[in-house]
């Protein structure tokens, strides 16, 4: 990893904002595209099925990416070249990245400065890409209860309410890079 990159700042901003489907996760991605530039790295927390990728597929339509925005989990690490002049976006799926060592095998510090680097899974790995960052964490309702059938009895999951699209994606941004952005801007 690049010397003088890593290290340890605190949060410039945090903002959550909530989201009601997966068009409207999509459109905080796409505000989210307009705030970044080459160089930044972006984390992304969340459980399997919380909108990780979804959010992914907003920032690259937005920054007018080529290649259809998918998890990388198989691949890993996905380039899609920017179709314009605005920077490439890094697409990486860490989670069957063990170490540090296996992070630095994909040699992901070379272009970091000139890509948006995205990172699902990458809590506790990609920080060692950039002191600047923003963590970005993606969750999800598990379920509704639904009333007892009868009094007396014990409420139960409402299988058919497990996933009605809400979301609450919170971001924090990290490091002298995001000092004076307003995320604001994403609440839509």
């Amino acid at each position: 990893m690049s010397a003088g990159r890593t290290g340890t700042a605190g949060p410039a901003a945090v903002i959550s904002v909530p989201t009601d489907s997966a068009d409207a996760t999509r459109a905080l991605g796409a505000r989210l595209a307009g705030l970044l530039r080459a160089g930044d790295v972006v984390v992304l927390t969340g459980g399997l099925g919380a909108g990780k990728t979804t959010l992914s597929q907003g920032i690259g339509a937005a920054m007018g990416v080529r290649g259809r925005v998918s998890s990388p989990t198989f691949v890993i690490a996905r380039v899609h070249p920017a179709a314009g002049a605005g920077p490439d976006l890094i697409h990486v799926d860490a989670y069957r990245i063990a170490s540090l060592e296996e992070l630095d095998a994909l040699d992901l510090d070379s272009s970091v400065a000139d890509s948006v680097t995205l990172m699902e899974w990458g809590e506790g790995k990609a920080e060692a890409l950039s002191a600047d960052r923003l963590e970005i964490t993606v969750s999800r309702p598990h379920g509704g209860l639904a009333a007892p059938a009868a009094p007396g009895a014990d409420a139960v999951t409402d299988l058919e309410q497990a996933d009605d699209g809400r979301r609450t994606v919170t971001i924090t941004a990290v490091g002298p890079r995001w000092a004076g952005v307003d995320l604001g801007v994403l609440a839509g």
